[in-house]
């Protein structure tokens, strides 16, 4: 294996020049598929750059499928809270899986996808990450019910009040990744099919369009910007009120315990929307492009991971839960 990747990573700009995968053009015009330059340009780093992303998928696909397992398995933690935090696990595991493999696989063999594979990943990138941010908005509420309204929390935050929250959530990620997708069909890709990333992204992919991408530009914006804006507000405007009714209550540790259930989920939501920002800012700013590259990888790859150890290293009722199937389980 790792004798395979370090000959992939020695040649990869010979590999790509070669026939085999210039066979992706048809007719020099259109393109039929796409190559990602990846990690390349680092070759020297590349075994080490193989096995840390390996450990960070292995851990994140255990850490979010066993979150999603222990709360399916548990009673006790069939409440709200955690339907969203199964929910926010869900999303996370299917996320890695869109581009990880793919990444994973391209250090060891031939970084060829194709434009039909290409578009699927783009749309599923697209679907799971504004997925989250509305899901992240719904946690954010409920945590504003259960410190703002407790006596109307069984109330408020009903079954079917979840379920619509979460399917609005899937239904907002769904038209935006259809938005991003569908502009994207309607572009023709000539002569260049190299992609200077490790997955199917949207501004990657403009740069190699050969006819005008203004229209493609103007909806990446004001998909973005709407997502960023409705989810980014809405959890402001939640955690604003909850403030301030941390701040009236009178004992201290009243405060500390009120703080302290919400504190997972603002880490959470720091990490995810702090470094979607930074890897598009760097995106934005002039300097090498491999730079934004490696700056995405916190974003794709280590906050999926992130996500369970911050729900349950700070979690009793989770810690609970897992003693309790642990000795289901061995006893």
């Amino acid at each position: 294996m790792l004798l395979l990747i370090i000959s992939q990573c020695t040649f990869p700009l010979f590999l790509q020049g070669t026939p085999q995968k210039r066979m992706t053009l048809r007719n020099s015009s259109s393109v039929t598929g796409f190559i990602f330059v990846g990690f390349s340009e680092q070759s020297e780093l590349c075994v080490l750059l193989f096995l840390l992303l390996l450990g960070i998928y292995v851990f994140t696909m255990v850490g979010n499928l066993g979150l999603v397992t222990l709360i399916g398995l548990n009673s006790s933690l069939h409440t709200p809270m955690y339907f969203f935090l199964f929910n926010l696990s869900f999303i996370d595991l299917c996320y890695s899986c869109v581009f990880t493999p793919k990444m994973l696989s391209d250090f060891v063999s031939e970084n060829v996808i194709s434009f039909v594979g290409c578009m699927t990943q783009l749309f599923f990138f697209c679907f799971f990450v504004n997925s989250e941010c509305y899901v992240l908005v719904a946690m954010a509420y409920d945590r504003y019910v259960a410190i703002c309204k407790p006596l109307l929390y069984t109330v408020t935050m009903s079954p079917q009040v979840c379920a619509l929250l979460m399917f609005s959530s899937y239904m907002a990620g769904f038209m935006g990744a259809m938005a991003h997708t569908g502009s994207m069909l309607r572009l023709s890709f000539c002569d260049s099919n190299v992609i200077d990333h490790y997955l199917c992204e949207v501004l990657p992919l403009l740069q190699l369009s050969c006819t005008s991408t203004w229209s493609n530009q103007l909806v990446f914006f004001v998909v973005v910007g709407a997502v960023i804006t409705t989810s980014s507000s809405s959890i402001f405007v939640s955690y604003a009120l909850i403030l301030r009714s941390i701040l009236r209550i009178p004992s201290a540790e009243g405060r500390a315990k009120a703080f302290s259930t919400c504190s997972s989920h603002i880490l959470a939501v720091a990490l995810f929307f702090g470094s979607g920002a930074f890897t598009y800012l760097t995106t934005s700013l002039p300097g090498p492009v491999h730079q934004s590259k490696y700056a995405s990888i916190f974003y794709t790859n280590v906050v999926p991971m992130l996500n369970p150890l911050i729900y349950s290293l700070r979690n009793k009722d989770v810690k609970l839960a897992l003693g309790k199937t642990l000795r289901k389980v061995l006893f």
